[in-house]
């Protein structure tokens, strides 16, 4: 008898990877500061999403602040 396993792995989404994901967003155009975070699940699979919400709230983020919250420390080379 053969068994298929699937094997699935949980993607581990520290602050910063999610500040990267907004920053690539809002390069690209497809979101705004002035949006709420929780328009990223638009751009995040589902699976993924749990984790994402969780790490957000370990750094007391709410779904209603805005992306512009999360990238606020930006730093900018050239002024």
């Amino acid at each position: 008898m053969i068994v298929n396993t699937v094997s699935l792995t949980t993607v581990r989404y520290s602050i910063e990877m999610i500040r990267d994901e907004v920053r690539q967003l809002l390069d690209k155009g497809i979101v705004t500061r002035r949006q709420p975070i929780y328009v990223l699940c638009k751009h995040i699979p589902a699976r993924e999403w749990v984790e994402i919400e969780l790490e957000l709230e370990r750094h007391e983020y709410l779904l209603r602040d805005r992306l512009g919250d999360l990238v606020c420390n930006e730093r900018w080379d050239s002024d």
